[in-house]
């Protein structure tokens, strides 16, 4: 079966100063993969003419299909549309399903339009136009002596719904595209390099046709087996036997047997049994609270927090004993296992965990230096509290704070069981 190859290009100097983090390159990426589809570049450039041009002409000679993002808005700067229909030989006309994608858009917002909106709906005679049910910009199906190029719109939640409702259902169909398959795997409590490991008598006897993947992210790791070939029914049974296997390897440190995060699994584990859940939030300002209610459907058994960042807070409302404070510090076991009880008294909950900690970039002291972190979880019955340290920076103390307070508050539901 011949390999198809992709390229993709993202436009827009945000891009390259940093001021916006290409995420489309790793979302395409992983949905062409899904389908048996090898990214083999990803290129980022400016809103530079010449530059847009070079990359398209190098995609063409080494890649099956290009996707584009970036670029199709109605101000000055978004160039990609007319380049492109100077590209490939065309003329701008208007679409009559876009303009009427436009109209309907702005007569439900009820906001007037001008003629600089009416022109989202004009695409090159040389393209076939892609809906944009998300957005005014419509998508551009290009074809070349063999390559297909996509011209998508760089808002994310665009181009997502573009790529899963138009994109990948052509491409399928244009293409013979092998069967491909994954399990994944969520850890926590385990770093990469101690996992790999762990695991390399298991990874060293895999089958040709598997790939096994590491890839970790604050304080998790997620393991990923994938297999590809022609024969469905004959994969998914190898790959499950073998996703099997390596879950019993890892049983210790598993939150979940699919690709799924730490907060989605706390989640089903309070609401398969009717449970409720709190949050009392120091260091972390807020952030676990946010991590959970990103899941739909929390609100069955998220209750609330309360940000205590002030020792008023911590006193006022969580009722910690000001002695306590006085004598160990708000950084202290003593002070997140008050912390938990008057979270359990003030949100009425099953559960709470709470955070006290100092995250840097300064702060700390040659007794509690920055990264100190105090976690505890509990409730009526029981309270755990753990002591961590850290050595990053803020932004990812924080982070790591977090999911070492939602293992730990895993853990504790499973073991109060």
């Amino acid at each position: 079966m011949e390999k198809i190859t992709a390229g993709i290009i993202t436009i827009g100097d945000e891009l390259l100063i940093g001021q916006v983090v290409d995420t489309n390159s790793a979302w395409m990426g992983q949905e062409l993969n899904k389908n048996g589809i090898w990214v083999a570049h990803r290129i980022a450039v400016g809103d530079v003419r010449e530059d847009i041009w070079q990359a398209l002409d190098e995609e063409f000679q080494r890649s099956q299909i290009i996707l584009i993002t970036g670029g199709l808005g109605p101000t000055a700067d978004d160039i990609t549309k007319p380049l492109l229909c100077e590209y490939f030989g065309g003329k701008l006309v208007v679409d009559e399903g876009a303009l009427d994608n436009v109209k309907k858009i702005f007569t439900r917002l009820q906001r007037p339009m001008i003629d600089r909106n009416l022109q989202q709906a004009e695409v090159p005679d040389t393209c076939t136009a892609i809906p944009n049910r998300r957005g005014t910009a419509p998508g551009m199906w290009f074809e070349k002596e063999g390559r297909i190029f996509v011209s998508m719109p760089g808002v994310p939640h665009e181009m997502k719904g573009m790529m899963t409702e138009e994109v990948i259902p052509r491409i399928r169909a244009r293409f013979r595209l092998p069967f491909i398959a994954h399990r994944t795997l969520l850890t926590a409590g385990i770093g990469e390099s101690f996992l790999a490991e762990h695991i390399k008598t298991f990874e060293d006897a895999l089958p040709a046709s598997i790939r096994l993947a590491y890839l970790p992210n604050y304080g998790m790791v997620r393991l990923r087996l994938t297999i590809r070939g022609e024969n469905p029914a004959e994969l998914n049974e190898t790959l499950q036997s073998q996703f099997d296997t390596l879950k019993g390897l890892v049983a210790e440190w598993m939150v979940a047997d699919e690709d799924i995060s730490i907060q989605e699994a706390i989640g089903r584990l309070l609401k398969g049994h009717g449970q409720t859940l709190g949050t009392a939030e120091s260091c972390t300002g807020g952030y676990i609270a946010h991590l959970i209610t990103s899941i739909p459907g929390s609100s069955h058994y998220f209750k609330g927090s309360i940000v205590s960042y002030a020792n008023e807070i911590k006193t006022g409302l969580l009722h910690v004993d000001p002695q306590i404070l006085a004598t160990d510090g708000a950084v202290s076991q003593p002070t997140v296992e008050a912390m938990v009880r008057g979270a359990l008294r003030q949100l009425d909950t099953d559960y709470v965990v709470a955070t006290s900690g100092i995250m840097g970039p300064d702060g700390g002291s040659p007794e509690k230096p920055v990264g100190t972190v105090w976690i505890a979880v509990g409730n009526r019955r029981n309270i755990l509290a753990q002591k961590f340290s850290f050595r990053f920076d803020r932004g990812r103390n924080i982070e790591l704070t977090a999911t070492n307070a939602l293992n730990q508050l895993r853990k504790f539901i499973l073991s109060a069981r």
